[in-house]
């Protein structure tokens, strides 16, 4: 049950990702094989494998994280507030950090961590850029030898298929159709890439990457039948 789960204990997140390089030009030839080979199933004869490496950053092995924001409740009597930080920056810095968020405040075994759509996307990617950093894995990415019910992750759109498991709902729908402020105001995913390589808009990234994390939150909150949170209890920090 949901309203089991102390508020306290759940660190919510999301992730921006965008490709190794700006141009795919700047791949070497190996690796230019291997983007083509990893996508050729997606592009079919629709793409060549240049037109289609504006998509390389949801691969782990071509992508890399600009920035990782996170979200936590805190209560103080009947005060609730709900804190909002990012790290960004260089890639292994911005994993060294989190990864000290998660060791210092998550250790334990009954905090948890959150997104949507992360146990797809997030958390696995999160764990493989570490690998390839060099970076060991905190407790709450190394799933290995792992059964399914010790696994300390949530994710607000598993929650929502309530067992259906070909159902993909976005976060923009489920924030939409449950009356939450949608997070999409200014950029979407799809040009996260423009505004990181062409803008130089880190700060444009970090707003909307912590837009997320709140509708995370909010759609968690719902699925419990809680009241959302008002602008006054969200704090970035």
């Amino acid at each position: 049950m949901l309203d089991k789960i102390s508020l306290e204990n759940i660190l919510f997140l999301d992730i921006e990702t965008v490709p190794q390089h700006k141009e795919y030009h700047e791949l070497d030839d190996d690796k230019k094989m291997l983007w083509e080979q990893k996508t050729q199933y997606q592009r079919k004869d629709e793409f060549t494998a240049g037109e289609f490496y504006d998509r390389a950053g949801i691969w782990a092995e071509f992508g890399i994280i600009i920035c990782i924001s996170v979200g936590y409740f805190t209560f103080k009597g009947n005060k609730r507030n709900f804190r909002v930080t990012s790290f960004h920056g260089e890639e292994r810095q911005i994993l060294t950090d989190f990864k000290s968020l998660m060791e210092t405040h998550y250790q334990e075994p009954y905090k948890l961590l959150c997104g949507h759509n992360a146990k797809e996307f997030d958390f696995p990617f999160i764990a493989r850029r570490m690998i390839i950093n060099g970076i060991k894995l905190p407790s709450k990415l190394n799933l290995f030898g792992k059964k399914p019910w010790e696994i300390p992750h949530l994710d607000t759109m598993d929650l929502w298929k309530f067992g259906d498991y070909k159902h993909y709902t976005s976060l923009k729908l489920l924030t939409n159709i449950l009356n939450i402020p949608s997070p999409k105001d200014d950029i979407d995913g799809s040009m996260v890439k423009h505004v990181f390589y062409i803008e130089n808009d880190i700060d444009r990234i970090i707003t909307y990457c912590e837009k997320d994390v709140i509708a995370v939150a909010q759609i968690f909150l719902r699925l419990r039948g809680n009241a959302l949170l008002d602008e006054q209890e969200i704090l970035h920090v």
